[in-house]
């Protein structure tokens, strides 16, 4: 019996052989494999079969149970039934006694088999030793019984001698043919998924537009994928097996391997980017390196992809070509179709004001000025839409509120399909090209000594007037300065220039708007009166008056130095009542007219206007008043106080004020215009700033002024005057005065005089501790770029903006001014603050320093030291 279940054991393992090569054969064919694995495990049964062990006379015992139980757990019902029955009929073509009961072992075999597998289907069971172990003992124990109920007792007893030996055997050799179909079919669904697996990587390689290689550290090629085989050079099976040496120049292979090298030492992904020259000339590549791991017995290798960037590098230069044209001198913007605003440039915020976030999703609406009529965007739009692109002049706005001429550029971006996408502007600031127009145009027709209009205006102005249809009259006065040579030729040109600057002044203030003064040259200037009457008598009145009052105004004297220089004039008039005269014509009658008054006597006139002479007699006789004045010490500085917004004192203005001995305290409107042209401001400021430090330097022990700062104007004479820094600091000495306790304001239309001497002046005071403050902040020029130049440490808001509020564009102006003060660090003060609701706005909006009549009017120095006593005192209590 042994060498039966030996020789049962051996078949067993062989057709186990032999099945599994069949499923690594047949997978490929799931319909034929079926049959084909019946039809195997049916042959294993048989061959078991006839190697049987006779229990009885025809009563055999074999592996066929083991066969046909795995034919049931991995065969499945189709092929476990074919083997089935290829036993069964093979067992019944034997014969015997033990045909019947053989019949039902193969049918119980198989039903445990494809129970089994059902258990495993349903995941109860697993193909282990622990599951299989037990159910194929109680396979083989089953079997056993239904051969034992076929005997008699004495053969029953020949089979309980053979009963271990054969469970002992075949039991085991039925879990290990199951072990073994269980690891060929573990194996073959692993090499399914591998071979799945790398159809797919080998998929998604060739949709990749890279190269993708292993390379071993010696540079030898290994792998090769790509999803364009000439992208770079041959990448097939020609490359396996090849050095990179072979493909690339010594140097470039060198690089190359030493990049492999490079890797496999860091163990890290690594870069590379190098130029090649390929079929389709010098191109740019990018490769990218990752160890592979290749397992024990093979050289190190790395995973190379390899890219061609040329196309990205061009792409990343015209951005940055792109970005930098973009960012240039020009302000541009961009906006989507609906001209929602995607992106500005720092130029664009420089000219209009106007950040990115503010623009940011908003319309170029947000720009207008509102000096355009709908008809002017309509146009401007269609011509967009038709031609895509539309440039010219356009009136816009800042972020501040000023109106600006811009000029404009659009062009419209359109896709492949011819619609429209975006819109890009360009947009240039031609204030200054407006500016220089300006003037080039007043060169021409402007005289550069006096800023009057020349010969040539002049000639254009009358040719328009005699071309015209005239429902009124004109007349010319010419003008010519008496003495003038004389005093050009003893003080100098430059002296005679600005007596001529001071004739066209004088000429120019009496004039209506639609006449003209113009200065021919020399000495010589013309005005033309318009609008006379058309009666010729009553219009030789009109003419002749006004003769009188400007040869009145001629006749003052001009101040220079101290020294009082006299100029009269002679007068020569004509009415333009001669259709047939020309320009030049008229110009010459008028010139004849003022030679004959000149030899009839100089400075004399037929007619005089007395109202006129009263007017400049009392202007000389005030000028003379504040000259002596100024001798006698009658102007003295007044303070009105500055507050906080809990009413505390914070400092004070040092006011002018005119002790006069006659008419009393006079304030600076009674005399400033006059002593302006008389040139005086210069002492009437010395004598403030020196009447202001003395009380400064005194208040200064008081504790109720720790803090306190005193604010001193100073004219533009003043300022530009060359001793001005000496005479200031001498100032500082004499009085023991701390400079950082003096604020000198000055005012926004001084600058425009000569900005880089007013910067250098202020910011040597500033050395010695000054401090500086703009007075009437946003009536002058209010340039940001003197605030960002000058050594600032307050604005002070201009109190028409206070006065008008709650008026919203008085108000919106003050909170410009504030936040603008705040982002320079700047203090701020509203002056000006008459009522309780002024000082409420102000304070909402940031301001927190105030000067008005609501909180003091100006006071005589004694009683502003008693009121910082009397605020020390209620600090205290």
């Amino acid at each position: 019996m042994l060498i039966t279940v030996m020789q049962q054991a051996v078949i067993l393992l062989a057709m186990g052989w032999a099945l599994t090569l069949n499923m690594r054969k047949a997978r490929h064919h799931p319909h034929l494999q079926v049959f084909t694995t019946g039809f195997w495990f049916g042959l294993a049964a048989l061959v078991c079969m006839l190697q049987p062990f006779h229990v009885a006379p025809g009563v055999l015992l074999d592996a066929r149970n083991g066969v046909l139980f795995v034919a049931g757990l991995f065969g499945g019902p189709v092929s476990a039934g074919m083997a089935a029955l290829i036993a069964g009929l093979f067992r019944y073509g034997i014969g015997g006694d033990g045909a019947f009961t053989g019949t039902v072992n193969i049918v119980l075999s198989v039903l445990l088999g494809l129970g089994f597998r059902y258990g495993v289907n349903r995941q109860w069971l697993k193909v282990n030793i622990f599951h299989l172990l037990p159910v194929t003992l109680l396979l083989h124990t089953s079997t056993l019984a239904v051969i034992a109920s076929l005997l008699n007792v004495q053969d029953r007893l020949t089979l309980l001698a053979y009963l271990w030996p054969f469970l002992a055997v075949m039991v085991p050799l039925t879990v290990i043919l199951a072990l073994i179909l269980q690891d060929a079919a573990l194996r073959q669904q692993e090499q399914d998924r591998l071979k799945s697996s790398e159809s797919r990587l080998r998929a998604i390689t060739s949709a990749l537009p890279d190269l993708m290689f292993v390379i071993d550290e010696d540079g030898r090629y290994l792998e090769a994928m790509a999803s364009n085989a000439s992208l770079l050079y041959p990448v097939n099976d020609s490359v396996i097996g090849r050095r990179v040496h072979d493909l690339f120049e010594p140097v470039q292979a060198n690089r190359f391997v030493a990049f492999i090298r490079q890797t496999l030492n860091s163990q890290k992904t690594q870069r590379l980017e190098y130029e090649l020259n390929t079929h389709d000339g010098m191109r740019i590549f990018e490769s990218q390196a990752q160890v592979m791991d290749r397992g024990e017995g093979s050289k190190p290798a790395v995973v190379i992809l390899t890219r061609d960037i040329t196309q990205r590098l061009q792409n990343e230069t015209e951005l940055r070509i792109a970005a930098t044209a973009f960012e240039g001198f020009e302000g541009m913007m961009i906006t989507d179709a609906d001209q929602k605003i995607l992106r500005v440039n720092r130029a664009f915020t420089d000219i209009t004001g106007f950040s990115s976030d503010d623009v940011i999703g908003k319309t170029p609406s947000i720009l207008s000025s509102g000096q355009h009529s709908r008809d002017f965007y309509q146009h401007m739009w269609q011509s967009i839409n038709e031609h895509n692109h539309w440039q010219g002049e356009i009136i816009n706005k800042r972020k501040s509120g000023q109106v600006y001429p811009q000029w404009l550029s659009v062009s419209a971006v359109r896709d492949k399909h011819q619609h429209i996408t975006h819109y890009v502007a360009s947009i240039t600031d031609i204030t200054q090209q407006k500016k220089d127009a300006e003037r080039i145009n007043h060169l021409a027709f402007y005289d550069e000594v006096t800023g009057l209009p020349n010969r040539r205006f002049l000639h254009e102005r009358l040719q328009h007037y005699l071309s015209g249809e005239r429902q009124e009259s004109a007349g010319l006065i010419f003008i010519d300065l008496d003495n003038f040579k004389a005093i050009n030729d003893l003080w100098g040109l430059p002296v005679g220039d600005e007596l001529l600057r001071q004739a066209a002044r004088r000429l120019s203030r009496p004039l209506r708007q639609q006449d003209m003064v113009a200065r021919l040259g020399g000495d010589e200037f013309v005005v033309l009166l318009s609008g006379l009457p058309t009666e010729q008598a009553a219009a030789a009145t009109e003419l002749e008056a006004a003769g009188l009052r400007l040869l009145a105004l001629l006749e003052q004297a001009y101040t220079h130095d101290g020294h009082q220089l006299k100029c009269s004039a002679s007068l020569g008039v004509v009415l333009l009542n001669d259709s047939s005269a020309t320009a030049d014509e008229l110009v010459q009658q008028a010139e004849l007219a003022m030679y004959d008054a000149k030899s009839g006597g100089r400075g004399k006139l037929r007619f005089f206007d007395p109202k006129m002479q009263e007017a400049v007699a009392q202007r000389l006789l005030l000028q003379q008043d504040i000259s002596r004045g100024l001798d006698h010490g009658e102007f003295i500085a007044y303070f009105q106080p500055q507050f906080d917004y809990q009413g505390h004192i914070t400092g004070a203005e040092a006011l002018a004020r005119w002790q006069h001995p006659e008419q009393g305290l006079l304030a600076p409107g009674a005399f400033i215009e006059v002593a302006e042209q008389a040139g005086l401001m210069n002492r009437i400021d010395r004598e403030v700033l020196h009447h202001a430090c003395s009380y400064m330097a005194a208040w200064a022990e008081l504790s109720a002024a720790t803090s306190f700062t005193l604010s001193v104007n100073i004219s533009a004479a003043r300022l530009y005057q060359p001793e001005f820094i000496d005479d200031v600091l001498a100032i500082f000495r004499q009085t023991g005065v701390d400079p950082a306790r003096i604020k000198l304001e000055i005012t926004e239309s001084m600058l425009l005089n000569d900005m880089p001497m007013a910067i250098g002046r202020m910011q040597i005071l500033k050395q010695h501790g000054v401090r500086f403050a703009i007075d009437d902040f946003g009536t002058g020029y209010s340039s940001l770029l003197y605030l960002q130049q000058l050594p600032l440490d307050q604005l002070k808001i201009d109190q028409s903006f206070v006065r008008a509020l709650p008026d919203n564009n008085s108000l919106n102006i003050i909170k410009a001014i504030i936040a603008l003060a705040h982002s320079l660090k700047l203090e701020v003060i509203a002056e000006g603050v008459e009522t309780e609701a002024q000082r409420q706005l102000l304070y909402q909006h940031g301001c927190e320093h105030y000067q008005g009549y609501l909180l003091a009017r100006a006071k005589p120095a004694d009683q502003l030291e008693a009121r910082l006593q009397q605020q020390l005192c209620s600090r205290v209590s």
